[in-house]
């Protein structure tokens, strides 16, 4: 089998079986374009050895100068392919004896803080108390930041996810794995019951949740204009989506919230993945120490 074959049958694989998103179907296919780039020719999917993975390394490194972090992402995804091929008896996995080891940053994921993100809900023209619905991106902005969802995840919900008092709504998340979030804001609540009841009265509980400004479907690739549009371009810091996830749970680690309940929340696989966020606490910690007052007890 051809490398160029077996990337196609990859890419199906991932999105079929495995459900996996759109976004990191889109990733893989451009990781595994690079690495045929850098095979140049198509060779049989059987030529991939150690010293295969050893030159496209030092390609990434020192020809492209990749920085550490988007070379892991690159092998991540050469590892799941090569892996599938070896499963299936199309070559001996090179990775059962040559290991990527590379410098690892933990880097801090970025959040919003308390008055950013009150100035993020104020950007949005929205007035209630004039009569005006809420708009849909204004909803969705509050929904991401109260649970934690993935804009993929957000563009997914349809109207017949949400529970019919708003509290509840069903999230399909990566690799075809359901979670339940829940709302507690009753602004929020209502809301959701209120878009909702406009699709039913419209017959269209399937489709989408969310829509955009012209009635259609909202994409991520909107949701992530709206918030450049709504804050960036005022306030000058850029945002994405995935800052409003981080936001979400740093805002309930800081509030005392288990961090196993975060991790249900955010529809993590493993907690480790959720651990990050006790580190991003520096609110809670300058609260906790200033009640603590080291000083002031023992001077006492």
């Amino acid at each position: 089998m051809r490398v160029g074959v077996a990337v196609d049958e990859f890419l199906r694989y991932c999105a079929v079986e495995r459900q996996l998103s759109p976004h990191t179907i889109e990733a893989y296919t451009a990781d595994l374009k690079e690495f045929g780039r850098y095979l140049r020719e198509d060779p049989l999917v059987s030529s991939i050895n150690e010293e295969t993975l050893a030159g496209y390394l030092v390609d990434l490194l020192e020809s492209r100068k990749l920085a550490f972090g988007t070379v892991r992402c690159r092998f991540a995804c050469l590892r799941a392919f090569v892996r599938r091929l070896a499963k299936a008896g199309s070559l001996t996995d090179p990775f059962a004896k040559w290991q990527l080891q590379l410098p690892k940053r933990k880097r801090l994921p970025r959040s919003l803080s308390r008055p950013e993100v009150s100035m993020l809900l104020a950007s949005f023209a929205v007035s209630k108390a004039a009569g005006k619905r809420a708009s849909h991106t204004f909803v969705a902005a509050r929904l991401m930041i109260a649970t934690g969802i993935r804009v993929g995840e957000l563009c997914r919900i349809s109207a017949q996810d949400v529970v019919s008092d708003g509290g509840a709504i069903r999230i399909y998340g990566k690799g075809a794995r359901e979670r339940i979030v829940y709302i507690s804001d009753s602004s929020l609540r209502a809301d959701l019951v209120e878009i909702v009841a406009c699709h039913r009265e419209q017959g269209r509980l399937a489709g989408s949740l969310f829509l955009n400004r012209r009635g259609a479907p909202l994409r991520p690739q909107s949701m992530r204009l709206v918030l450049r549009r709504q804050y960036e371009q005022k306030n000058g810091r850029r945002i994405t989506p995935h800052m409003l996830r981080h936001t979400a749970a740093t805002l309930l680690m800081e509030r005392g919230v288990d961090i196993r309940f975060v991790q249900r929340l955010l529809g993590h696989s493993s907690i480790a993945t959720t651990e990050i966020y006790t580190h991003v606490s520096d609110e809670a910690l300058r609260s906790t120490l200033e009640r603590a007052d080291v000083l002031a007890q023992v001077a006492a």
